[in-house]
């Protein structure tokens, strides 16, 4: 099992290439990532906050994150919280399948 900070890294890496298709930025960029934590079982939880309470591609975007986080050799499993969205409870139904 590699080191959860190696493991972060890669994460973090993967995420850079996630990008908002109104900025063309990186989500990584925007600052849309609070938090990314690993437990020693490679449990990944993320807390993604779309760029406003409304955003229209913040479905699309936790999609993208979501296949990002769970391509990434040493992955186990993913939870995302969504903060700061209208639909917060219901894209986290969706997202955490």
């Amino acid at each position: 099992m590699m080191g959860k900070d190696l493991l972060k890294d890669d994460i973090n890496t993967a995420l850079t290439e996630v990008i908002d298709p109104e900025t063309r930025l990186s989500i990584m960029r925007m600052g849309l990532i609070k938090e990314i934590s690993i437990d020693n079982r490679g449990a990944v939880k993320v807390v993604f906050r779309p760029s406003s309470p409304t955003c229209p591609m913040a479905y699309a975007l936790a999609g993208a994150i979501k296949n990002k986080i769970e391509s990434v050799p040493g992955v186990k499993s993913l939870s995302i919280s969504v903060e700061n969205f209208a639909k917060a409870k219901h894209l986290e139904e969706i997202v955490n399948v």
